[in-house]
This record gives structure tokens, sequence and C-alpha cells, in this order.
């Protein structure tokens, strides 16, 4: 790429040292390519002057051409602002700013035809416009089309830079030779093939297009430029891990596999689960390690799948393991599996924080000469103390929790490494596990168990509440028992939320015969667990609680999930939480509790958990309204996709079609060793080589 892109930025005119420190710091700018590739977050379209006498609510932003009538200063020091009014012949508006105000009163006139741009609101009852942008009139620029509006911080606001100001450095940028001649970072071929635009003139037109087609050409380019070097670096490694990673060669399906599946098991496993069971036997015998990501909603059964794996290396006279993010979801595995394994004559151990030293001696002990079966626990498993005799598999659950450095040490827990199952209750949209996951062999349970019923979920306002309550206590009259969640442990005068411990006593008073059970992510595991057991048990009616239940709690005797402050849970957490209940035959409701003024989002959110219980269309809404940084914990898992255009929520088609062209290439040229496989070697090491190699983790 043309050495021209790394000058440093404060020799581009008009920036300097104080001002590049400023872009450093701030906007991570230190070079003209960083500027360039600095794109504007939406663009606006300026090529219409209006009328103010046209002026009305429905206009986001608006040009005025015209004329100041009057400057008035008002208030002192720091509340000092300048007020002004601006005409066009047709009309009045109010102008006004809060800072700045010395400079604007030496540099703007009377009289003077200036270009306006900026937001009309409202203000007792009049339209005015708070620190618009302000030309002198030209002729030339009186229509400016589409112009780009560049997100800032608030310390770049306070040194006066403004969206403008960008706009003014890259457009002296772009006036420079060399932007019309930066190489080319595509294949010619796959340029044709796509009929995408040149590299240096969409870069031009993110910046300043001469009109949306042009615009949107440039953004189909940039994006699939992005997403196409992002899945060849991925592809590749997949490649050339699936040629090297041999594995422990499982042969048999023996007598601990049989025995349950004939005997043990109490109930006939899904289609779905049979289909992924099948996959999973076929990895672990074809003398490559597995790497397989299982899907499945709360409740499709994942744990049976799992645990009848692990007979599988068992019956090899391999150990497993399990390795979960908390104490609360490591103790329901171990619970359940315990369950199972009894009497299969299994010897299974749990491994905490919190287990006493005696007890993990003991563990560590029986771990090493292979008297100890099965491992579930936490990240405790990885501490180097923990030794296996022969670790065959490691299973890993919700393993978006863990960072890339745990659970690769769980990899080397063997001289080979083990076959690895990782697991997820959130379903995963396809384009997002197909580029975070690109190593890994997806299985998807796609069915629940048969007898379970789709949980009713409802929507509730605070007016609502005594009807809440009225439908809760049928509930517990029947005999069925009740969660209510809460987002807070303690109250906050800043964010107006229920808080669990006022919600508690709330929920004692208004249920007196009813015992209430209480916990939270504070409390010590001793006590945590304890409460837990008194709802699990029975024993108590109601459970109080954060979301430290969004996981790793089966009492398939709740009947309803009261979600208390709804608006301010994600979509994912939402659907998680309400998969505590509807784990038993009874009909279940999830009953989302929240204000009645609600933004768009936040309302459609809300609706889309109301319209359906299916967890991938969740998944799917999820990420179109967060994008996909948080789904999964990708940035807990050190991926860092830094994809300034592309969306991989919105644009599944633009990422199909550039993995397609990725294996195409990887397929004739799998070492990157032709001409133009140097030169993709090269870019994918220039955008690559400074991220952590997280494809090498599953």
């Amino acid at each position: 790429m043309s050495s021209a892109l790394d000058n440093d930025i404060k020799y581009l005119p008009g920036v300097g040292p104080k001002r590049a420190e400023l872009l450093n710091k701030e906007l991570g700018i230190y070079t003209f390519g960083d500027l360039l590739y600095y794109f504007p977050f939406r663009h606006i379209d300026r090529s219409t002057i209006h009328h103010i006498a046209e002026v009305n609510g429905e206009m986001p932003y608006i040009q005025l051409r015209g004329r100041f009538i009057t400057f008035t200063t008002v208030g002192e020091g720091a509340r000092r602002r300048l007020q002004a009014l601006f005409t066009d012949g047709t009309g009045t508006i109010e102008v006004v700013w809060f800072n700045r105000v010395k400079s604007l009163q030496e540099t703007l006139r009377t009289g003077v035809e200036y270009l306006l741009f900026g937001k009309p609101t409202v203000f007792k009852n009049h339209y005015n416009i708070v620190h618009p942008e302000i030309d002198v009139y030209k002729p030339e620029q009186a229509a400016m089309g589409l112009t780009g509006v560049y997100n800032l911080t608030e310390k770049l606001h306070s040194r006066y830079f403004t969206s403008r100001t960008i706009q003014k450095l890259v457009a002296t940028m772009l006036e420079m030779p060399f932007v019309a001649h930066i190489p080319d970072t595509l294949p010619q071929t796959l340029i044709e093939k796509r009929r995408l635009l040149p590299l240096s003139q969409s870069l031009v037109a993110m910046h300043k297009p001469e009109d949306l087609q042009t615009l949107q050409r440039a953004q189909l380019r940039l994006k699939y430029e992005e997403l196409f070097f992002l899945e060849l670096n991925i592809l590749r490694y997949v490649k050339r891990s699936g040629e090297k990673a041999k594995g422990l060669v499982f042969q048999r399906v023996g007598a601990y596999f049989n025995d349950f599946y004939f005997n043990v098991l109490q109930f006939p496993l899904t289609e779905a689960q049979k289909r992924v069971i099948k996959e999973m036997r076929r990895d672990m015998g074809s003398g490559r390690q597995m790497n397989r990501l299982l899907q499945g909603d709360v409740g499709s059964g994942k744990t049976v799948v799992a645990f009848m794996i692990m007979l599988i290396a068992l019956d090899n006279d391999y150990q497993a393991t399990i390795m979960a993010p908390t104490e609360i979801l490591a103790t329901q595995h171990y619970e359940t599996i315990r369950g199972m394994a009894e009497p299969l004559g299994v010897k299974v151990a749990l491994l905490t924080g919190s287990t006493r030293k005696r007890e993990r001696d003991r563990i560590h002990a029986q771990l090493q000469s292979g008297e100890l079966q099965i491992l579930i626990g936490t990240h405790a498993l990885i501490e180097d103390t923990v030794q296996y005799h022969n670790l065959g598999l490691a299973v890993i659950d919700e393993q978006h929790r863990f960072g890339v450095a745990q659970r690769a040490r769980l990899w080397q827990k063997n001289v080979i490494a083990p076959h690895v199952l990782v697991m997820t209750a959130t379903p995963i949209p396809r384009t997002l596990a197909m580029t975070v996951y690109g190593d890994l062999d997806v299985s998807i349970i796609d069915e629940l168990p048969p007898g379970r019923k789709p949980v009713t979920t409802i929507m509730r306002y605070e007016k609502d509440r005594d009807k809440m309550y009225h439908f809760v206590g049928q509930q517990l009259r029947q005999g069925r028992q009740a969660y209510i969640v809460y987002p807070l442990i303690e109250e906050s005068e800043k964010l107006d939320l229920k808080a669990v411990e006022q919600g508690y006593d709330l929920v004692r008073e208004t249920f007196p015969h009813y015992h209430v059970a209480y916990v939270h992510g504070r409390m010590k595991p001793a006590e945590k667990d304890h409460q837990m057991q008194l709802f699990a048990s029975g024993e108590a009616q109601i459970l109080v609680a954060t979301t430290v239940i969004e996981v790793g709690v089966n009492v398939p005797n709740a009947s309803v999930m009261v979600i208390e402050n709804a608006e301010r849970f994600g979509l994912s957490q939402l659907h998680q939480l309400r998969g505590r209940v509807g784990r038993g035959a009874d009909q279940s409701f999830c009953i989302l509790m929240t204000k009645y003024e609600l933004g768009r989002d936040t309302r459609h959110r809300l609706e889309v958990m109301t319209q359906t219980t299916d967890g991938f269309v969740v998944a799917e809404e999820d990420m179109k309204l967060r994008g996909p940084g948080d789904m999964e914990g990708t940035q807990q898992s050190g991926i860092a996709f830094n994809l300034k255009v592309a969306n991989l929520a919105k644009d599944g088609q633009i990422v199909q079609m550039a993995r397609d062209d990725a294996e195409e290439i990887l397929t004739a040229d799998p070492e990157l060793s032709s001409p133009m496989g140097k030169a993709l070697d090269a870019r994918i090491h220039a955008l690559y080589d400074k991220q952590a190699n997280w494809s090498q983790i599953s």
C-alpha cells in the first residue's frame, strides 16, 4: 500500500502537533491511512435548502440560507450563551450556542449571507437550532450533497473539534495526488467477479459520495474486503489444523454406553439428540481431534448428550471432564451426571474454588491414578495441580464465559490433546457461528423432548402489578413455584430499578403464607447453595433472585418467571431466564414487568420475547439490535473482528459471498504460494499479526 498512508497525521495541513496528539489519544488516528479509514457513521443529504416557513417536527436536519438579524449574549461565566435570530425572508428561527461564544461574536456578522445546517428542536413552542454548522454562502457550495457525520469523543467536543473539523481534514487529504493511486488489496479477478469498485474510489466515496448509489457501492466493496480477509484467515487455519491435529481414536462403544442407553435412560432420545451423538461418535473414531460446537436451546437435552459422549471416552479407558463458568452450574451438572452415573458404577467428583483442601487432595490423587473417571468443575480444573491420568474428552459449557488462555490450558492436560465438545444454550446466528467458530464443526439439537410445552410470555406494566401478583398466587395455590428476578442487589439512586433486597421484603409481604428464598451473587457460596436448595426441594415456593439463576437451576415444578425491569435486560439474557421455567409437563409463564415509556428498540426487544420461544430467532434479533461484539462473549474470548464497515448481523449474504470466494482460492492454492496467494498472505499478516491467534482455541 502507498507509503503516503503511513505519514504521521501531524503533517497533514490543518493538524499540527497539538491536534495530532488529540487525534492519537481520542480516535486512534496516527497516520494519513488511519484518517482515511475513519469513516462517517452516517451521511446527511445537504442537497436541499429549506425555507424557515416549512420547518416542522418531522425534519431531522435542515439547511437554511439567510442572514442573522440580531445577536444577544445571555448569562454569565460558564452559563453564558449566545442567542441569534436568523431569517431567510419566509420567517425567523432562533439559533443558540453554549460554547465558543467569544470567537463566534468576533466572526459572525449581521447582514452577511450564510448557509446554516443543523437539527431543529422545539423550545417554549418555538423552533430553534443549537450549535449549527455555519458557512458564508457561496453559490458553488450551496448544494453539498451527501455529507459524512463522524463520531467524536466528549474531550474532542470540549476542544472545539466538530464533525465539520474532521470533514475539512479529510477533504484536505482527499485532494492529495496519492489518494487516486492507492493500490488495490483484492485480486483483480475478485473485483471483476463481484463487480466491485476499486479501493481508491471506494475510500473517497465513503467520505464524499457523489450520490447514494455510489455510497452503497463503496460500502459493499469495503464490507466485502473486510469479510473476505477475515474468512480467508479463519479458513486457512481450519484447513491447516484439520491436516495436523491428530486425535485419540475411540474405537469402542462399549458396556458403559450400552448399559446406560438400554437400562438406565428413562426416556427416549429425540431424533436430534441421536443425530448429534452419531456425529460425535464419527469424529472421535476418525483419528482426528474432535472440535465440535453443540448448540441447543434451553431444555433441549444437551447434558444427556454430553454424558453419553463421556461414556464413550470411558469405554475406551479415558477420563472425561466438564468445565462450567459458575459454581452453581458446575454443581447442577454434578448432581445431574452423578445421578445418571451411579447405576453404572462410574466415579464422578466436583472440583470448584469452594472445595476444601482435604477433599481437593483426595480428588487430585484419584484423578492422577485413574480411579476418578469424570471430573466436573469450574476454572479450578485448569490449575497446574490438577493432573489427569489420561484425559480423553473435555466438555466446555457456556464456553464464551472463559478466556482463550483458560481454555487452552485445558487442552494441555494430555500429551495428545483431548477431544473437545463446546456447549452453549444460547443459540448463535448462522453468520456469526461460521465466523466466530469457523474452526469448529457444528451440531444442533433443534427439537425439545416430547411433552414440553412452549412458555407463554406476556408483557405487563407497573399498573398491572396487582393482576400479576394475583396470577402468581393462583399458580402457587395449584402447588407450583415461582421465580422473581431483579436486575440489582441494592437500591440505586441513579437507576430507577427494583432492587432485589427491597423486592424480597415486598414479596414476603405480598405472599405471607409462602416460604420465600433469596439469592444473589454477593452471597457466600454455602448460603447461596442453601437458599437454592430450599427452592429446588420445594420447601420454598418463591425464589427472589438476581440473574445469578440465569443458568444452572433446574426446578421442573417452577411454572412462573417474573422479570422485574425487563427493559434493562438483553434479549439473550431474557431468553436464558425464561428457560428456567417450562422444564416440566405443566404450562409455564414468563411475565416481563416494565415501565410504560419505552424506546422503540426496547419495545421491539420485549415484543420479540412475547412472539417467539425459538432461541435461534431470539439470537438473530439480539444480534441485529446489539451487533456481534457482545454475542457469545466474543470480547472476553479474545476475538477481535475490528470491522469498520461490515456488520455480521446484517451482512449475512456478503459473509457467505466472501467465504465462498475464500474457500475457492484456498482449494486452488492451499498454501497461498502463488503470486496472488503471496499478496493475500502478506495482507493477512498486516491485518491480523497484532491480534491474538484466537482461532487456535475452540
